[in-house]
């Protein structure tokens, strides 16, 4: 039987298998599924990310499927109740800075679309990298850190430039799969035809 090689971090979890093969770096063009994942992103902070993809069917029913305007016109009695759920990530400052970046997302929807922003810090196309090992990845990049920076003058919190980082990862606005993984070639052939 031959072994399907895959990116070092994956391990060999069902979960983590399942999130690697199927959505880490496949570009994501859905303004609500950005939103999802860089608050998910958000959430894993001094975490590790297989808590994050444990917790995530619940965190979305819990969450209202990450609709902003749901979330924004929640109030004290929603976060109490979110801190007493043990399926959810019980951490204060977090479940505060989902709603008031609903609120961030929100402002800047009327004022351009989310997705066409986030996707111009790396020109509107998926970035191919060519890392041969877990070590050569990096921890943010010059685009991470100008996406943090302006989230942050946006009002969005839980941003930093290594969230950014991994937010850009997970939705594909970097091809960050080892050359030898077998989704290195499927995500750079995404490339064709491509249009944002």
């Amino acid at each position: 039987m031959v072994k399907i090689l895959r990116c070092d971090w994956c391990g060999e979890d069902p979960l983590y298998v399942a999130y690697h093969d199927a959505e880490w770096g496949v570009p994501v063009k859905d303004t609500r599924v950005l939103f999802e994942h860089l608050m998910l992103e958000g959430m894993q902070a001094g975490l590790s990310w297989y808590t994050v993809l444990k917790k995530r069917e619940h965190m979305r029913e819990r969450f209202y499927d990450f609709d902003p305007e749901a979330l924004v016109n929640l109030g004290p009695a929603a976060l109490d109740d979110w801190l007493q759920d043990p399926g959810l990530i019980r951490h204060r400052g977090k479940l505060e800075a989902l709603i008031s970046n609903a609120a961030a997302f929100l402002e800047l929807e009327r004022q351009q679309s989310f997705a066409a922003w986030l996707w111009s810090f790396v020109e509107f196309r998926p970035v191919q990298n060519q890392y041969r090992r877990l070590s050569d990845l990096p921890a943010q990049d010059e685009s991470s850190a100008a996406m943090s920076r302006l989230l942050k003058k946006a009002g969005f919190r839980f941003v930093g430039p290594t969230i950014c980082y991994a937010f850009m990862q997970s939705v594909g606005m970097v091809n960050d799969h080892l050359v030898s993984c077998h989704r290195y070639g499927p995500c750079r052939e995404m490339l064709d035809g491509w249009t944002f």
